[in-house]
């Protein structure tokens, strides 16, 4: 039967979309050049609706074609090595300079509630500040960079906090060191960096081309990253796709459930990849790899196997299979072609704001890569989702993994009251706390 409204099907198409993308964290970056097109308007326009719709938002901008042609007018030709500019003191104020305008206008079009548009009297807070620190990239082949530098860390923490006051951050490609100097980096390598640090759902690389191409010329629309990297063009080669194509790889290896590219000169990419059930680019993941979701009865044999050498260890209490079957709806594992190599509870009390972050365990075969941190991190989302206020945990033998991960110590007075009854004073387990 045919609509006078086609918009309504579409509409009802994507709304399993929009439900999911709800409360996530998306970190996307938009190179300079999409900033000094036509297409400015209409991608702050987009970033508004995603705002709407209540997706958390950490901008990184690019700023390399604003800066070549402020180099031109003032007859500097900067040297370049491995791609990356020497940056000279005298370079560094102009880029300086065009990152300051840049930001700033970007900041003001996120605050303007976007008059004359679908999004009229949308009130966006746009925040920035020193939220990346670096550090130089020193002498690499006998060329110093001078003020050249690469990502030394992100402070996710204050990220997160300006995120969860609705705020869209915005992340220039400056970074700062602790000396109180200030580096040029790759906005590709920030937006990388970010992703992984805030454990986000998406990282999107909005860049010219569409995204990557099979040998009869088709798109193609999903790789894992061993397949992506294949495709990576020369190692000297210093251009935006190869840029791209490592930022995408690496956040995906490192945690980034997804990760995509797309073209800025689609004015539809960026809501077709997200609303639709085949995308507009190239989307890199290492889901069906290497996935994190929530637990199935089927999963028991598995959590069985990966706990039992903890249990027997007495880092972790024995849990029996019937109890894991009862209680599987409070898991969520990462699975690894099919084997179960992590895992972790949130167990909800009668009382609502207090929740029990309990079996975090991770096979021995794949601790590094920041496993821990993405169990982590979801119990912390589902947590906050089902209105808890305050984590807890008790723990007899990884007390400083919770405090580095933002727990503070506390006593048995503090879990409630049916956790506290319950408690096991022969493990004299330490008590945690975070709040949410």
């Amino acid at each position: 039967m045919n609509t006078r409204f086609p918009f309504a099907d579409w509409f009802r198409n994507s709304s399993p979309y929009i439900n999911a993308h709800r409360g996530r964290t998306f970190v996307i970056l938009i190179e300079g050049d999409a900033l000094s097109s036509s297409r400015r308007t209409q991608l702050i326009q987009d970033l508004a609706l995603l705002h709407t719709l209540g997706v958390k938002l950490v901008v990184v901008f690019g700023v390399r074609p604003q800066v070549a042609e402020a180099l031109q007018a003032a007859g500097i030709e900067a040297d370049r090595h491995q791609g990356r500019w020497v940056v000279t003191r005298e370079i560094l104020g102009h880029l300086e300079q065009q990152v300051a305008t840049l930001r700033l206008r970007l900041e003001a079009s996120l605050s303007q509630g976007l008059p004359n548009t679908p999004l009229h009297g949308v009130e966006l807070s746009a925040v920035s500040g020193n939220l990346v620190m670096a550090k130089p990239l020193g002498v690499r082949h006998g060329v110093d960079f001078l003020h050249g530098g690469e990502v030394r860390r992100v402070r996710s923490e204050a990220i997160q906090g300006l995120l969860s006051q609705q705020a869209i951050v915005v992340l220039p490609p400056l970074g700062y060191s602790s000396t109180g100097e200030v580096f040029d980096l790759d906005a590709a390598e920030v937006a990388e960096h970010a992703a992984v640090a805030l454990a986000a759902d998406k990282l999107i690389l909005l860049g010219e081309g569409e995204g990557l191409f099979g040998e009869d010329g088709e798109l193609l629309r999903q790789l894992n990253p061993e397949e992506a990297a294949l495709m990576a063009p020369p190692r000297d080669d210093d251009s935006e796709l190869s840029r791209h194509l490592a930022a995408a790889c690496g956040a995906a290896r490192r945690g980034v459930g997804r990760t995509h590219l797309l073209s800025w000169r689609d004015r539809d990419a960026l809501l077709g990849e997200l609303f639709t059930r085949d995308g507009i680019g190239t989307m890199i993941t290492r889901q069906g790899y290497e996935q994190l979701r929530k637990a199935r009865l089927e999963d028991v044999g598995g959590l069985l196997a990966l706990l039992g050498p903890l249990e027997q260890r007495g880092i972790l209490v024995a849990r029996s299979r019937e109890r894991l079957e009862h209680e599987i709806d409070d898991y969520v594992v990462l699975e690894r072609d099919g084997m179960v190599i992590g895992c972790a509870a949130l167990h909800l009390s009668r009382d609502a704001a207090m929740g029990e972050l309990a079996c975090v365990a991770v096979h021995d075969d794949y601790r590094r890569g920041q496993r821990g941190e993405q169990l982590l991190a979801e119990i912390e989302l589902r947590a906050r989702r089902a209105g808890v206020e305050r984590l807890y945990a008790l723990t007899t033998h990884t007390v400083h993994w919770f405090i580095e991960h933002g727990f503070v110590s506390a006593g048995l007075q503090d879990l409630p009251p049916m956790r506290r009854e319950a408690y096991n004073s022969a493990r004299n387990s330490k008590v945690l706390l975070k709040s949410l």
